[in-house]
């Protein structure tokens, strides 16, 4: 079976271009690894607000996986140091101690699944390592995975001047 899976942030980008990138890649199904899904920053994309609009918008399903976040000590000690290796030794480590991906199930079956966080892009967020934990899990199961990062044209833009 092929599958792909794409991330996605809700940071840096209207609610038109968000709903358009879940929208454009076919998304189905979101799941949002957030720990917090409530806060200020969040706006349109505060709970329950969207599970909301993902369903009326764009018949997109949600849900919610906290079990796939950083705890708040991590999140503290990345935003003292800014040291990413460290951040994702840490991340890794949780995700290991939490079974993940064999003990926390995400449900992939009915098209293409999007992974949700706040990061404007996929390479300083555990979003990105969530995928890459999840896609190799499903190859391992047979599964073809095509991972999709899905960011506005001005964020890839941004990202391709920086290498």
């Amino acid at each position: 079976m092929e599958l792909t899976l794409c991330t996605i942030g809700f940071a840096g980008k209207t609610a038109e271009q968000f709903f358009s990138l879940l929208t454009q890649a076919g998304v189905r199904r979101v799941l949002d690894i957030r720990e917090n899904r409530s806060g200020q920053l969040s706006g349109f994309a505060k709970h329950p607000d969207l599970a909301f609009f993902l369903q009326g918008l764009a018949a997109i399903e949600y849900e919610h996986e906290p079990r796939l976040a950083p705890t708040p000590e991590i999140r503290k000690a990345y935003r003292a140091s800014k040291d990413w290796p460290q951040y994702e030794a840490a991340f890794l480590a949780l995700m290991r101690d939490r079974g993940f991906p064999g003990a926390v199930e995400v449900h992939v079956e009915g098209g293409t699944l999007a992974l949700l966080c706040s990061e404007p892009g996929p390479e300083k967020c555990h979003r990105r390592l969530v995928a890459d934990l999840l896609a190799g899990h499903l190859r391992d199961k047979g599964y073809v995975v095509h991972v999709r990062h899905l960011a506005t044209e001005k964020a890839a833009r941004k990202k391709k001047r920086k290498k």
